[in-house]
């Protein structure tokens, strides 16, 4: 401070020291066209300076470690890296840039530590600190296992560097405090996976509802199959889609309920609630009914249809239309089973207008009988709609009662569907009378 005078160079040291100071000594005009500078009475605030740190230093209680613990940040973060790159297989593994910002993740905790013990009873942000360094991407890059790896070595370097870097009489002190900053860089890291699942998990359930939304609205495409093989689905061959009435509370709760049933089934789902309904495309069997009474338990009270088996999931549309159509017209059968499947409320499907039930009456049932030979129409017309009885039928057939027999079990054989029992009886019936008026009227 040459060219002031002795007062003034004390003042000047005294303010570097943050100490009030007030000079009544004489003081020295400033040379003629030489600009003065006022005193601001409140000082603007400034960054903390190296002056500043070494002020806090010097009152430090352990301000010889602490000084030494700032000259060797650098040497313990290579030190680090180099331990992972000599012990890690997965980091050696992985490319140049994620090595660079596990490093920078590295550095960034050492130096964390530094501030903490610096000032250990203020609040620190440690997940900011320490993982605000990396990109999000990197919690996608390196898995929670690698990362509690990558943690340890770092804390196992600084921990075996103690007794160099702590000053003689302070290696417990350091020690302790070590331990008490692992355990919270262990919470960090739980806190920024977990908000990565939390957000990886919102993000999954906006994807799966759109593919779920795509099959049921008759819209899935390949885009919808590349976005459900984001979520996991790894195209099973046999894809089928129940539907039914959702429980009241959280749908979260009700989803999670359905893949612990279909994990326990060994299916893949892609499951929503969608209004009212729960939705559930299931895929790994061909028994849509087991797949149904599988899943069932989330459901809740009301009917639960399950759709037609399908090959993948472009075709499951298909599932989701008749399931659906199902659900609608379940209610015509007052004793229908639960869960039921969709092909078996054929007739009331029909009945209530859905054009692809009417469709698949008259192909599955009608056309076959009709290609069989006009005595089995004849037969099993008359055995449903004037007689009440095999002998009956066959007075009015003027044959044999075992002519009638045997001509209605190869209607069995032909349809699958039993003139002798009440309910295939009523189906058979229903698509007789399709049959007759899609023959009279092609249109329908």
């Amino acid at each position: 401070m040459q060219g002031l005078d002795p007062g003034r160079r004390v003042a000047s040291a005294v303010a570097l020291s943050g100490a009030p100071y007030v000079h009544h000594g004489p003081t020295v005009d400033p040379p003629p066209h030489t600009p003065v500078r006022i005193r601001q009475s409140c000082p603007v605030p400034e960054p903390e300076s190296s002056a500043t740190k070494a002020a806090a230093r010097a009152a430090h209680a352990h301000a010889a470690t602490l000084k030494r613990l700032e000259k060797s940040s650098g040497s313990l973060a290579a030190q680090a890296i180099a331990r992972m790159d000599e012990t890690l297989p997965w980091y050696r593994a992985m490319p140049p840039e994620n090595r660079s910002w596990i490093g920078l993740v590295a550095q960034a905790g050492i130096a964390a530590f530094t501030e903490w013990f610096r000032h250990p009873d203020a609040p620190q942000a440690i997940s900011t600190d320490v993982f605000g360094t990396a990109p999000r991407e990197l919690t996608r890059a390196i898995t929670l296992r690698q990362t509690v790896e990558m943690v340890r070595t770092t804390i196992e370097v600084m921990e075996s560097a103690i007794d160099e870097v702590a000053a003689p009489g302070d290696e417990s002190i350091l020690r302790e405090a070590l331990l008490v900053y692992a355990r919270e860089i262990a919470f960090a890291t739980a806190q920024v996976y977990a908000q990565a699942a939390e957000a990886r998990g919102a993000w999954d359930a906006r994807l799966e509802s759109l593919v779920v939304n795509a099959v049921l609205s008759g819209e899935a495409d390949e885009g919808a199959v590349s976005r459900a093989a984001a979520l996991g689905w790894n195209s099973p061959e046999h894809v089928c889609v129940v539907l039914g009435t959702a429980p009241d509370g959280d749908s979260e709760l009700t989803v999670e309920a359905i893949r612990r049933a279909a994990r326990h089934a060994k299916l893949q789902v892609l499951t929503g609630v969608l209004g009212d309904r729960l939705v559930v495309i299931a895929g790994g069997s061909d028994d849509p009914l087991g797949v149904a009474k599988s899943l069932i338990g989330p459901y809740a009270a009301g009917a639960v249809v399950a759709g037609p088996v399908v090959p993948d999931l472009l075709a499951a549309t298909r599932s989701a239309q008749a399931a659906a159509a199902g659900l609608k017209a379940c209610f015509a059968w007052q004793d229908a089973p639960r869960p039921v499947l969709a092909d078996d409320l054929l007739p009331e499907r029909a009945i209530a207008g859905d054009p692809a039930a009417r469709d698949q009456l008259v192909e599955e049932i009608y056309r076959p009988l009709e290609e069989a030979g006009s005595a089995l129409l004849e037969t099993l017309s008359v055995y449903l709609e004037q007689a009440s009885s095999l002998e009956g039928a066959a007075r009015m057939l003027f044959v044999h009662p075992n002519t009638v027999r045997y001509r209605l079990r190869r209607v069995t054989d032909v349809t699958g569907w039993s003139p002798s029992d009440v309910r295939s009886a009523f189906t058979l019936r229903i698509a007789l009378i399709l049959g007759r008026l899609a023959d009279g009227d092609p249109q329908l």
